[in-house]
């Protein structure tokens, strides 16, 4: 026994020696010249903070009534984005408090979320030195939930602004704000999603999801890397009550930049439009089209004399990225072009079935209700869609951005339609399995239909099919 018990001792020896032997290979020669206190010394967020918290503000907002203000959106799983108000309502009146940036020292300019302020009869800012200042409203942009004030200061930090197009799932970030009226309160987390999208937070999206902490009263505030710079603006939270789950999200601070340069200089945005309509592509369409790409925004119509027809973009037609970078689909497209102003000339990469190309297009002015969407028509219903008036999908409509299709505005109980289930408000995607963008297209498909009609519809964020028959 004892003679079976040597090599299994040296065979524990030389395994310990050969660990020694890795670990002290991993280290560089000059760590080794330091304290073995200061090569163990644990690394700290401490100095990067340091130098960004004094950059981050407190807001305090009074506004006109209690239902008028909230400081964080958060969104109920399945149910639509609701406020939620670390304010107490005094009488007829409420206050609450958010987070904001400083991004201009010199003209004390503090770029926040919109919905922080909306309806404010007062807005006071603190610093991270304690002093209180009021504050005026610059602009405001609802459609990306972001806002610019400006309070009469000296001697304020100012935010370096970092870019947001470099984030990749798994960096590290960190959330700074003032949840629950606790100013000066760091998070750590990481970067959990990209581009986030069909969360009826606005309608501009593409958010950054993270699961660093987030709670009632860090909106407006910033979301940084590692270097401390911001990368995003801290906007809402999914959760059963306004409480962190560990699913928070951000407006990407390239977005929030455009946003911010448009409102300082003009009080309001100007949007920049392509005059196309614009669905997510797939593999299934590439195979169809004959182009090599799984994701991309579809053209399925281009306006008349829009900048797009312009430009010599086709229906068919899938763009893969503007100026250099991706897009994955169409909510993405909508979004880059609208946070670009008017006559911005843009780089589209385009597949068709002829190959790549690059297309430049000088965007155009869009109308308050995008005019990507185009106008608000109105068809009537014909065969078995009789008694129903179907719509143009706008922005009004929770489905904008996520599908593309006519929205049944009316229909009557006794008609084919309604007695096959269809309800106001539903999106007719398809007939036939073949896609219907407009009220006209989906009249057009369905006027051969005598007996069956197979409709696809887009309903509470999901997509189904519906046999309407005599």
């Amino acid at each position: 026994m004892a003679g079976d018990c040597v090599p299994y001792r040296l065979r524990s020896v030389a395994m310990a020696v050969g660990a020694l032997l890795f670990i002290l290979g991993s280290f560089d020669i000059a760590d080794a010249r330091q304290p073995l206190s200061a090569s163990l010394a644990p690394m700290s967020l401490a100095p990067m903070l340091s130098r960004v918290i004094p950059t981050i503000v407190s807001i305090s907002v009074r506004g006109k009534s209690a239902d008028q203000q909230d400081d964080t959106l958060y969104l109920t799983p399945g149910a639509q984005s609701r406020p939620s108000s670390s304010g107490t309502a005094v009488g007829q009146t409420s206050e609450t408090t958010g987070a904001g940036i400083i991004t201009d020292a010199q003209h004390g300019y503090i770029l926040t979320n919109n919905h922080v302020i909306e309806g404010a009869t007062s807005i006071k800012v603190t610093i991270a030195s304690g002093e209180t200042y009021d504050a005026a409203t610059v602009g405001t942009d609802g459609q990306t939930d972001l806002a610019v004030i400006k309070i009469k200061a000296v001697g304020l930090a100012q935010a370096v602004l970092g870019d947001s197009s470099s984030l990749k799932v798994g960096d590290y970030v960190v959330a700074i704000g003032t949840p629950y009226g606790l100013g000066k309160s760091a998070t750590f987390g990481i970067v959990s999603a990209l581009d986030r999208s069909g969360l009826g937070l606005s309608s501009q999206e593409g958010f950054i999801q993270t699961d660093a902490s987030l709670n009632p009263g860090n909106s407006g505030g910033a979301l940084v890397d590692l270097e401390g710079k911001v990368v995003g603006i801290n906007t809402a939270i999914l959760g059963p009550s306004g409480a962190n789950i560990g699913i928070g999200f951000a407006v990407p601070m390239n977005t929030a930049s455009v946003i911010m340069r448009e409102l300082v200089a003009h009080g309001e945005i100007r949007r920049g439009q392509l005059g196309v309509q614009v669905q997510d592509s797939s593999a299934d369409f590439a195979k169809a089209l004959g182009v090599d790409a799984t994701t991309g925004a579809l053209i399925n119509e281009v306006l008349p004399q829009s900048p797009g027809e312009k430009a010599g973009l086709i229906a068919g037609d899938i763009v893969a990225a503007i100026d250099g970078v991706s897009i994955s689909g169409a909510a993405q497209l909508s979004a880059r072009i609208s946070a670009l102003p008017p006559e911005t000339v843009v780089k589209l990469t385009v597949l068709r079935r002829s190959g790549k190309a690059e297309i430049t297009a000088r965007l155009g002015t869009a109308s308050a209700a995008d005019a990507t969407s185009g106008s608000v028509d109105y068809v009537d219903g014909v065969g078995l869609l009789d008694q129903i008036i179907l719509q143009t999908l706008d922005s009004t409509s929770d489905a904008f951005g996520k599908v593309q299709g006519a929205v049944i505005s009316s229909i009557s109980d006794s008609s084919p339609a309604g007695a096959a289930g269809l309800q106001p408000g539903d999106v007719i995607i398809s007939v036939h399995q073949t896609n219907a963008t407009t009220p006209q297209m989906v009249v057009d498909l369905s006027k051969a239909a005598t007996d069956v009609l197979l409709l696809g519809i887009f309903r509470d964020d999901h997509k189904t099919f519906v046999v309407v028959k005599r």
